[in-house]
């Protein structure tokens, strides 16, 4: 049997991924560098903005959806907090956390109040 370090340079000299069964669920093991690159890519995904309207206006409801969508994934990111971290700091659930910030939902005022409050509270605590 090969050695982890043999296994790891195995990884890095055929760039393939391996599949494991881990605890009865199908794992890929990643080099390092490469799981880093794929995280980070994917922390700079952000909804885009609708096509403008022929007068070269946004159209408004949808275009506030994306900037708030925005908003709370960049804050979210700065305080380093998965979607089920926040959604669970502010009483939501993940789906509907992820349906804003995908831009496709438009919440409530109640909704986004709590997630405003999770947020400040998530500022406050790293501050200290």
């Amino acid at each position: 049997m090969k050695s982890r370090s043999a296994r790891r340079e195995n990884v890095k000299a055929n760039s393939v991924p391996l599949y494991r069964t881990i605890g009865g669920k199908r794992m890929v093991v990643l080099e390092e560098s490469e799981y880093e690159r794929l995280r980070l890519r994917a922390d700079e995904w952000e909804p885009l903005m609708p096509e403008p309207l022929p007068n070269g206006n946004y159209p408004a409801a949808e275009a506030l959806a994306v900037i708030q969508a925005r908003n709370i994934l960049r804050a979210r990111r700065k305080l380093g907090l998965s979607q089920v971290e926040l959604a669970r700091r502010a009483g939501i659930r993940p789906e509907t956390l992820n349906r804003i910030e995908q831009g496709r939902n438009k919440p409530s005022v109640p909704t986004i109040a709590k997630i405003d409050r999770a947020l400040k509270k998530a500022e406050v605590q790293e501050g200290e």
